[in-house]
């Protein structure tokens, strides 16, 4: 389920060579950005019609693609434009917000639908008639929004995105990439296979208790990003890579064991580690760059992010038929230990370093 920006504006100058920061226009500016900014949200509410209308897979991989395409350079400038639009006393909350929203629309998203499931026989119309409703409202809220770029001639180029790290984040940055897999990885094992797990290993069926045990893992990412903002950046990661050490080890057990409460447990402390670290390594790279820098910052660690995300799954699904579920699923779980102690070593040495 795609996770909604609350607030948007066009695309800041790293997708736009010729755009340079202004505090702010009176009213809505289209710019080729601003433009690129609605037109991402209708395209993702067409790809939720045919959600709708689908009459055989094919709709729904080519829905799933098309809905994919605008959201990977959208959630860059959506996150860099709640940064510029927040006040400067709450700049840290936007980042904070920034962090966390993807985690919330995520397990927001799976215990809605696994309710409509549960309680429904269309569930599928439901959740996409739905989203689709927020997708309109979103793209008149984008059209309404303030500029946060300057006017420059329209130009090809202005639409095409890029991801770039300014050199006094290149360090941070690299350091993160474990701490964002590890997170993002995490994240994928809740979403993509713990519906097989509950149904398959455990022998439950049920709409609901799939859509909660998945809400239960992001859920508790983003109560963990908002209410650890008070402990530094670099302790959060740290606290946020024991997390996610730990939870991956709860639910390893759970796996092995076929307890559906380890795996509650183990969602609910691997979601903190989730939500801390991820959010920690945002708020530590971020104040690096300048502000004309934030869109292709954010389009790295999204790109990182949403790999790790999905490429993984896609691997595991693979393997499910000659491993076996428990053991695809226990490797799963090594892969996400390994990329996790790798990534506190790696903050260990920067924090060491700096």
């Amino acid at each position: 389920m795609p996770s909604l920006p609350t607030r948007s504006a066009c695309w800041r100058p790293c997708w736009s060579p010729d755009g340079c920061p202004t505090t702010s226009d009176a009213g809505p500016s289209w710019s080729a950005r601003s433009s690129w900014n609605v037109g991402s949200l209708l395209v993702e509410l067409g790809a939720m019609l045919m959600f709708v209308f689908a009459p055989v897979i094919g709709w729904v991989v080519a829905a799933r693609t098309i809905q994919g395409i605008p959201t990977g350079p959208a959630t860059s400038a959506f996150s860099a434009s709640v940064v510029e639009h927040a006040p400067v006393r709450h700049k840290k909350l936007g980042t904070i917000i920034t962090s966390i929203a993807p985690a919330g629309g995520l397990g927001l998203g799976a215990l809605l639908t696994g309710a409509a499931v549960q309680f429904s026989s269309h569930a599928t119309a439901i959740v996409f008639t739905a989203l689709a409703a927020i997708m309109v409202v979103g793209a008149a809220v984008a059209a309404f929004s303030a500029e946060t770029v300057s006017r420059r001639p329209e130009t090809a180029r202005t639409l095409i995105p890029r991801v770039s790290i300014s050199r006094a984040a290149r360090g941070e940055f690299l350091a993160s990439i474990p701490v964002h897999m590890a997170a993002w990885m995490l994240a994928g094992l809740f979403m993509g296979l713990v519906p097989t797990i509950i149904r398959d290993l455990l022998g439950l069926h049920s709409g609901l208790l799939n859509g909660a045990t998945a809400f239960v893992e992001p859920a508790a990412a983003a109560a963990a990003g908002l209410f650890l903002g008070r402990l530094t950046a670099r302790r959060t990661i740290f606290v946020g890579g024991a997390g996610v050490l730990l939870g991956t080890a709860v639910i390893e057990a759970g796996v092995a064991t076929g307890s559906l409460s380890l795996l509650w447990v183990g969602g609910i402390i691997g979601g903190v580690g989730f939500g801390a670290s991820f959010s920690g390594a945002i708020r530590t790279i971020a104040p690096l760059v300048q502000p004309h820098q934030r869109a292709g910052l954010f389009a790295s660690i999204y790109l990182v992010a949403y790999l790790s995300f999905g490429v993984p799954v896609i691997v595991a699904g693979l393997l499910i038929a000659p491993v076996g579920l428990q053991g695809t699923v226990l490797g799963y779980g090594v892969a996400v230990l390994a990329a996790a102690t790798v990534g506190l070593i790696a903050q260990y040495r920067v924090n060491a370093r700096g």
